[in-house]
């Protein structure tokens, strides 16, 4: 059984890379967990979803409340993308991107539009890697030696 865990947390972390969620920033963060630290990855992805909630809410505000205040939204943006970039979750970063091309251009529509998914690829990859570390704590607590899988 315990290989059985092992391989399906292997699968699902080659699908995520495949899919676009996650690149090779991820596989760098987890290359950086040891013993000394065996949820490292998890506890940057939780920091992660701790401190973007805060600039989804900052971002979801300036929208709101008019006049748009296109730099601040910059900012805001470009902050959440350099931490989506951080733990490797690429579908998030490109929304950003897109983001910031609106953003650029003046264009609130398209900002407001690219802010929904945003949201949208940011839960889909917080279920995504909760289950993900869920099957990372079963494959390493079953483990022989609590050996981590990579």
């Amino acid at each position: 059984m315990d290989k059985n865990r092992l391989q399906r947390q292997l699968d699902m972390k080659r699908s995520l890379i495949d899919q676009g969620y996650l690149d090779e920033q991820f596989i760098q963060l987890e290359e950086l967990q040891d013993e000394d630290s065996p949820n490292f990855v998890e506890d940057m992805v939780t920091m992660f979803y701790n401190n973007s909630a805060r600039l989804l809410e900052n971002i979801e505000q300036a929208l709101v409340t008019g006049p748009i205040d296109f730099p601040k939204l910059d900012d805001y943006m470009h902050q959440f993308k350099g931490s989506s970039s951080s733990i490797g979750a690429t579908r998030v970063k490109n929304e950003c991107t897109r983001f910031l091309e609106h953003c650029t251009a003046g264009n609130a529509e398209g900002c407001v539009r690219t802010f929904l998914r945003v949201k949208q690829e940011h839960a889909i990859l917080r279920t995504k890697l909760e289950t993900y570390f869920q099957l990372a704590r079963q494959a390493g607590s079953s483990a022989s030696g609590g050996a981590k899988a990579r």
